[in-house]
């Protein structure tokens, strides 16, 4: 996943979880708007979920940040 996603992922995961808390969850969608202006940025995101890690539709956003700053 470029670094750009990566932060911009961390990003939101920070938000949702000090607006919601610690349980919150949240699927890859949560990194884009609502309309699909980037859709090879999008597809990125979607195979580092779903094809590399083999994620459930929603997962916390806990896990997804500490995922994501691993580097994995």
């Amino acid at each position: 996943m470029r670094t750009s996603l990566r932060q911009k992922a961390i990003a939101i995961c920070d938000a949702k979880i000090a607006k919601k808390g610690e349980t919150v969850g949240l699927s890859f969608y949560a990194f884009f708007a609502n309309k699909n202006d980037d859709p090879d940025l999008l597809m990125e995101a979607a195979e580092w979920w779903i094809k590399t890690h083999r994620l459930d539709h929603f997962e916390k956003a806990v896990r997804i940040r500490e995922m994501l700053k691993a580097g994995l």
